[in-house]
């Protein structure tokens, strides 16, 4: 074991201390108001601490970011300077950072701006952008600990391998190449499985929109972050709603792509060589323009040449675009837990705005989501949380309660899975994949355009983000893992107290809809983001962003806000 002769605690405060000391003085905010003293810490609150170039230079897309970069109106210097300013804000706002290497991203920033003037053209299609990445990222030089404090000092909880803080996962590689800037990692839950950021590091991380909430997860320091206009775009991973989450919790566009389409290579992991549902890496950012960036831009490194489980797949010109004719189905409840009233009018928002343009919107009936809820649940469990106990024993460090219902001591004594089972419930996920893809194409007899719907409109979770451990229900983002579709979040609306009440007619159908039913309230959850996701089929990333993107420009036209700023 590997800490046990010192306290976890003591290890946990250690970590924290070095993480608020790696923020330069300047920017330490003296005093800070708590949570009920000011719930929204973004926009005009955030800003008071920047100066004017900074605002306009971290409040820009990442489009017009590496426009400028890239011709010599910015320098990588500044611009990279002004996140890491802003980012140091939103930890202290949020606890959303694990890690920041500012001095050399400045350092890589400096190397940009010669290369600039030396040669007058960009490094490549990323110049001079800052990225963030979520803690399951190798970076050379810098910790991973995913959350685990057994884990620090160590790789992957293992220590003298030799790649404690030298090795790279594939994509930080690829991100360099392009000329990304990397210059910090952002906060998870220990283990990666909840849709709540909490570990015994940093303890939670808070929605900045509304510090009553959560920032959601497991990519929760992403979407606080990026939330916080603290990075222009970063990425993260998702099993079971890890990206979607946080970004529809934060105002945010983010994509999960299908498993294959990006690279995963060389990234810690919870759980791993469970294969039966692959987690994905994906980004997340203020607009569907910069996810189609840095999306296109990694696919132009051909990652399949260095991951065996990525595609030979490049970005498809010719599938980024909206179909026509296009139409689209509904899913506003999956027979289980009730969408909270703010979602609800979400959802209701976008398919009034696709009507009203001519768009055919088709009741979404598909076979059972309780079925796809139960293989996942079992995939996900097969060796009963023994991977998961052993991290944590490496320090003696307790579960968290969003952690311990399902991977806690009372499983311990329960047998692993073996593999008549694990094979079985993979014929399962097979099955119940092919009945959903035939219901599928059958909706070509609803649609009215002779072809079955191109995208889905969905809840991401029922609530607009979750109360601290309330997050009682994950069914409307895991179905995506299960069936391995491609989704991307859309930012749609804030909760208003006064428009989104309570139904006094509402009857539960069971006592998990009642549970999440009574988890809302209209004022605790004012002014928090509402966002959807839209659902493709598999490997349709292209497809699925041109359509984010035309819906997204939709609801402005229809004086609908979307986005976070």
């Amino acid at each position: 074991m590997t800490a046990h002769a010192e306290d976890w605690q003591e290890l946990g405060k250690a970590k924290l201390k070095s993480i608020k000391e790696s923020i330069p003085e300047p920017w330490r905010l003296e005093s800070l108001p708590s949570n009920e003293q000011q719930r929204d810490v973004t926009g005009g609150f955030v800003r008071q601490y920047l100066s004017r170039e900074e605002i306009e230079i971290t409040e820009a897309i990442a489009t017009t970011i590496v426009e400028r970069t890239s011709t010599g109106q910015w320098t990588a210097e500044a611009v990279t300077r002004a996140f890491c300013h802003r980012a140091s804000l939103a930890h202290q706002l949020t606890n959303c950072l694990h890690e920041t290497f500012f001095d050399a991203a400045i350092g890589d920033a400096k190397t940009l701006d010669d290369y600039y003037a030396t040669h007058q053209r960009p490094v490549g299609p990323l110049h001079g952008l800052p990225v963030s990445l979520k803690d399951q990222f190798h970076v050379k030089g810098v910790e991973t600990s995913m959350g685990y404090i057994g884990w620090l000092g160590t790789f992957q909880g293992k220590k003298g391998t030799g790649k404690e803080k030298v090795f790279e996962s594939e994509m930080v590689k690829e991100l360099r190449e392009l000329g990304a800037i990397l210059y910090c990692k952002t906060s998870v839950p220990h283990t990666l499985m909840t849709g709540e950021t909490v570990n015994n590091i940093i303890g939670y991380t808070w929605n900045p929109k509304n510090r009553n909430l959560s920032c959601g997860g497991s990519s929760g320091g992403e979407g606080a972050l990026i939330g916080l206009r603290g990075s222009p775009v970063g990425f993260g991973t998702d099993i079971g709603g890890s990206v979607r989450i946080p970004a529809a919790f934060n105002g945010l566009y983010g994509l999960r792509p299908s498993g294959g389409r990006l690279p995963y290579e060389g990234m810690a992991n919870s759980m791993d060589g469970q294969n039966s549902v692959l987690s994905v890496v994906g980004p997340l950012a203020g607009s569907v323009s910069t996810l189609r960036l840095v999306v296109k831009s990694l696919l132009s490194r051909e990652p399949w040449l260095h991951d065996p489980l990525v595609h030979d797949i490049p970005w498809r010109e010719d599938r980024d675009k909206v179909p026509s004719p296009l139409s689209f189905a509904v899913l506003r409840h999956d027979g289980i837990a009730t969408p909270h009233p703010p979602v609800q009018r979400a959802i209701e928002t976008v398919v009034q705005a696709l009507e009203k343009q001519g768009h055919k919107v088709v009741e979404w009936e598909p076979p059972s989501h309780k079925r796809g809820l139960d293989i996942i649940g079992k995939a996900w469990t097969y060796d009963k949380g023994a991977d998961i106990r052993s991290a944590f024993a490496l320090s003696g460090e307790p579960m968290a309660p969003q952690i311990s219902g399902t991977y806690g001591a009372d499983f311990a004594d329960e047998p692993a899975k073996d593999a008549t089972h694990i094979a079985a419930n993979n014929v399962a996920k097979r099955e119940y994949q092919k009945e959903y893809m035939e219901y599928w194409n059958s909706t070509a007899e609803l649609t009215g355009t002779g072809t079955p719907v191109d995208v889905v409109i969905a809840p991401v979770a029922p609530f607009a983000a979750a109360r601290p451990n309330r997050y009682d229900y994950y069914g409307y983002s895991v179905i995506v893992n299960a069936l391995d579709y491609t989704a991307c979040t859309l930012p749609v609306t804030t909760v208003d107290q006064h428009i989104d009440t309570v139904d006094p007619s509402f009857k539960p159908v069971g006592e998990l809809d009642r549970k999440v039913a009574e988890s809302y309230d209209p004022e605790i959850y004012d002014g928090a983001h509402v966002g959807v996701q839209l659902i493709g089929r598999r490997l349709q990333e292209e497809k699925v962003l041109a359509v984010t993107e035309y819906v997204a420009a939709l609801l402005e036209r229809c004086g609908r806000r979307s986005g976070n700023l």
